[in-house]
């Protein structure tokens, strides 16, 4: 059994690679999804730091959506009234996003912007305004909303340095009897049947749930995934999914991790980490696909004239806050 006690809470350490190398220690969900998918991919984002306009979009639309959220259920702690708290959050969401603002005839910019992102919270918060999931009061008496996690990971004599599991939990919450890690999420499909199933299974659900147990010392049932469209389909627009984790199933993923971490070693040792060309139309196709279908020395090339290389600090990293 994989030791998950509070003395393996670690803190303090600022890149996630190991000195003077390419062996990634510091892991979160998003890093891990890159190497599954493809090492290829991992390169790329991980270790070259490649990165484009539309991800920056993408990741400031969903720092102040989640954060907007926080904020609500934050000041709903403190017994302020529904009506008040949003327009507590509206304030504080205009003051905060006052310097964004994206291309708008950009494919992203044109869905995720700074009046889809006002119209999305604000009718969420509406939506769910009796909501039946109840944030979870934590020991300390303040509410469990964007809770931080990271924990040493100890696979044992055979491994020559700890490694590191690390996220960020929206918000945990009470519903029938069992605590729940709520995820939110935005998308531009409508959140069914098919757009939900992509949990089951999911690396981030697994880990999420196990960052659950860590940090409040307490059994989580699962996920609630709280889907938002960020178009106007009124009728579905806010929909929420389940998706349940078992402690045999967190440990096989745990057995997995550590192949997979073992494996990595060896493609950063040989500096070399191959493509898989099975993954290069998933998801509407991976955003390299274009150069890995150009010849290896040309490639470059393509990333130079398609990609922007990202400053250290742009890029991502599995330990730095939100």
């Amino acid at each position: 059994m994989t030791d998950l006690s509070p003395d393996h809470l670690t803190v303090g350490t600022t890149s996630p690679f190991l000195p003077g190398t390419n062996i990634q220690f510091a892991w979160d969900s998003t890093s891990l999804g890159y190497l599954k998918t493809c090492p290829r991919l991992y390169q790329y984002i991980m270790i070259e730091g490649w990165g484009s306009t539309a991800e920056s979009i993408h990741l400031r639309f969903g720092i102040e959506y989640h954060s907007a959220l926080q904020n609500y259920d934050i000041i709903r702690a403190e017994g302020v009234p529904h009506e008040d708290a949003v327009h507590r959050v509206v304030r504080d969401l205009l003051v905060s996003s006052a310097d964004w603002s994206p291309d708008r005839e950009s494919r992203a910019g044109k869905y995720k912007n700074r009046d889809t992102l006002l119209s999305l919270v604000v009718d969420y918060l509406d939506h769910f305004v009796d909501d039946p999931a109840q944030t979870h009061i934590m020991s300390n008496g303040k509410p469990a909303v964007e809770l931080s996690f990271r924990f040493e990971l100890d696979f044992g004599p055979n491994s020559d340095h700890p490694y590191l599991l690390s996220g960020h939990l929206d918000r945990v919450v009470e519903f029938n009897d069992h605590l729940f890690v709520m995820d939110h999420k935005t998308t531009t499909t409508t959140p069914g049947q098919y757009y939900f199933h992509q949990y089951e299974p999911n690396n981030q659900m697994t880990l999420y749930t196990l960052g659950g147990q860590v940090v409040l010392n307490s059994p989580i049932k699962g996920v609630i995934i709280s889907a938002a469209q960020i178009l106007l389909d009124k009728e579905n627009r806010f929909v929420r999914g389940f998706t349940y984790r078992t402690q045999d199933q967190i440990e096989e993923w745990l057995n997995d991790l550590r192949i997979l971490l073992q494996t990595n070693e060896s493609y950063a040792d040989a500096n070399y980490w191959p493509m898989n060309d099975t993954a290069c139309d998933k998801f509407g196709g991976c955003r390299f696909r274009e150069v890995c279908s150009k010849t290896p020395e040309a490639r470059e090339m393509f990333l130079k004239t398609d990609f922007t290389k990202l400053e250290e600090s742009e890029r991502w990293n599995p330990l730095r806050s939100r």
